[in-house]
């Protein structure tokens, strides 16, 4: 039972998972699998993996999806706990903000832990592009344009990140593709020592073609990549652009989970503790450069919270263009190839399934933490469709004084 009190109280990440992502379209791995499958075997293998909790005792399930139609609609967090086997009892929800969609699930329902009316939730995110491509079945109202209320190239993402360049000459795109390839590194080094297979939850799947299978590894990584192999690539948004294929997330397919509680019922329950929330916040920017909301998130975060930049000592900055995180980086002064950044790689390797990732991000953070108790604080942060931002600091509870090297 939920608190009766008012009084804040710590909110902790327990634990989170994923599926392993999956390219978008018909030879994609997940071109026959339903999104609600996807975020029920992202629920269910986070329960099998904390035993402890019975299932009863989450007050809540919230789950974005970008597209809430077809198989992301039916209020999905309500329909994906029933076909998870949540006890009835256990209500749920559905959240849009677009690509925040799970940090908002997390933020949202946090916010209710810390006031005293959740103990335990289950919170994450769902995108199937294949089965809902970016913008299907949208109608923009006319207003937008004929008021002229945003650009029109606020509606296209990649064109968004090629006004993000004209903002910031000093970003080429020779930068972003080393920017890039040096994810796809990171990435393929953190799998090669089992960090990211320890973070996925296999799915069965089932083709037509090939019959049933496992997806066990993410599949749109490209390990090896080179700056002469992304030289040469088409700019799709703009001729003579900036923005390609390699130097931005592609269009995938995925889910995420994870469990949030509040301190006291953790420590109750025997739940590990991740990390444990700082603050968070939102911010709005002209939707004509999208990919800049990071920077007044953060800093309205860090105002909020009384830290600085130089505090945070890892960031996982969601990789939907190199631009976008080149562009954050040099605001705060930060190299672009410091190693306190998406240590393990981003979402220019391993994929942006849009409303799952910002769960991705955490998990990630969690796990980095248990690592690095010399690390004190650590943020996430995503861009967000329609001019937004969103950050979330988080603190590492196995920091220790002790192992300090320098890093905060």
């Amino acid at each position: 039972m939920a608190s009766s009190t008012a009084t804040p109280r710590n909110v902790v990440f327990v634990d989170g998972i994923r599926t392993p992502f999956g390219k978008a379209g018909a030879k994609g791995i997940y071109a026959e699998t339903r999104a609600d499958d996807l975020v029920v075997k992202a629920i269910r293998e986070l329960l099998r993996r904390n035993p402890q909790l019975p299932p009863e005792r989450i007050d809540e399930v919230a789950v974005a999806a970008t597209t809430q139609t077809g198989d992301q609609g039916l209020t999905i967090g309500r329909s994906a706990a029933v076909l998870a086997g949540l006890p009835q009892s256990v209500p749920g929800f559905a959240i849009d903000r677009m690509c925040a969609g799970a940090m908002t699930a997390v933020t949202t329902t946090a916010s209710g832990i810390g006031f005293g009316q959740y103990d335990v939730v289950l919170a994450g995110g769902v995108e199937h592009m294949g089965h809902h491509p970016m913008g299907s079945g949208v109608d923009p109202n006319p207003r937008f344009m004929t008021d002229k209320l945003v650009d029109p190239s606020a509606l296209v993402m990649g064109n968004t990140a090629e006004n993000l360049y004209d903002r910031f000459p000093s970003i080429t795109k020779e930068r972003s593709d080393a920017y890039a390839v040096a994810s796809q590194a990171k990435y393929e080094a953190a799998r090669k020592a089992g960090y990211i297979g320890e973070m996925l939850a296999p799915v069965a799947t089932r083709s037509a073609e090939q019959g049933w299978g496992l997806a066990n590894e993410d599949e749109p990584p490209r390990p090896g990549t080179t700056i002469e192999d992304l030289a040469s690539l088409k700019t799709p948004f703009r001729p003579a652009g900036r923005v390609t294929a390699g130097n931005a997330a592609g269009l995938n397919d995925g889910a995420t989970a994870c469990l949030l509680a509040g301190e006291d019922t953790a420590a109750e329950l025997g739940l590990p503790i991740g990390m444990r929330l700082v603050g968070f916040a939102y911010a709005g920017v002209d939707p004509a450069v999208m990919g800049y909301g990071p920077v007044p998130a953060t800093e309205k975060l860090l105002a909020r919270t009384g830290l600085s930049i130089d505090d945070i000592g890892l960031f996982e900055i969601n990789e939907a263009f190199a631009v976008q995180v080149l562009a954050f980086l040099e605001h705060f002064d930060i190299a672009d190839d410091d190693p306190r950044v998406n240590l393990w790689g981003g979402a220019i390797a391993c994929g942006h399934p849009l409303a799952s990732t910002g769960v991705r991000l955490m998990t990630q953070l969690s796990r980095q933490f248990a690592q690095r108790p010399d690390v004190r604080y650590g943020l996430t942060t995503m861009c967000i469709g329609m001019g937004m931002g969103g950050s979330v600091i988080w603190e590492n509870p196995h920091f220790s004084t002790s192992e300090t090297t320098g890093a905060k």
